[in-house]
């Protein structure tokens, strides 16, 4: 039976990912679970019960080699490769989206966008042609998209997110403030950017210190 890893499982596999990627721009060979885990306020028994759940790494006494993990790491977190990416809705957040380069440093490369605006339908948008939403689903087909990115208003969300898990996409990052429904099978991620500001306001007014979660 494979085993199954907890979301805070993986969002620790990120942090360890960036804090080698670091280590080894700063040419170090090998670090110890110890010097991983006070890079990210961690324990060093969560991070060797976090990589076991992948294999075997590092020798004992030795520690890790820096450039060998981070291979592996990548490998696990599937940016060891390119995916295609489409992104729906060219608003603020959107164009925002398109502009940032490290997506497609981390290998995730946006190569369609949609719009509903007629305005917007056929210019180009940093270098890519925006398409009419109304074809969303055959171009998402005929494209191979493999992970959609929803920055739509909340009132059309479902509907669009209905057309692309119709389309055959199993990955949503969802930007649109609203819970959305889809099958077991799609993974759903939510980025809701006025939650997590209320978030800080609130521990702003009354004085909150998170707890770490690890």
């Amino acid at each position: 039976m494979k085993k199954r890893i907890s979301e805070s499982t993986i969002h620790r596999l990120s942090l360890y990912y960036r804090a080698l990627s670091l280590l080894e721009k700063e040419n170090v060979v090998t670090v110890s679970s110890k010097e991983l885990a006070k890079r990210e306020k961690l324990t060093p028994a969560q991070v060797r019960k976090d990589l076991s759940f992948f294999g075997s790494f590092g020798t004992r006494g030795l520690g890790y080699q820096v450039a060998e993990l981070r291979s592996r790491m990548s490998h696990i977190l599937g940016i060891n490769r390119d995916w295609r990416v489409a992104l729906i809705g060219i608003g603020n957040i959107g164009s925002a989206l398109v502009s940032y380069k490290e997506f497609a440093r981390q290998g995730f490369h946006i190569v369609k966008l949609f719009d509903n605006d007629q305005r917007k339908i056929g210019s180009n948008h940093k270098g890519i042609v925006v398409s009419d939403i109304k074809d969303l689903e055959k171009e998402l087909k005929e494209d191979n998209i493999e992970i959609v990115i929803v920055a739509v208003p909340a009132t059309v969300a479902q509907y669009i997110v209905d057309d692309v898990v119709a389309a055959g996409v199993k990955a949503i990052l969802n930007f649109a403030p609203i819970n959305l429904r889809v099958p077991p099978e799609v993974c759903l991620r939510n980025e809701n950017m006025s939650m997590e500001l209320e978030y800080l306001s609130f521990a702003v007014v009354n004085n909150h210190t998170p707890k770490k979660v690890i």
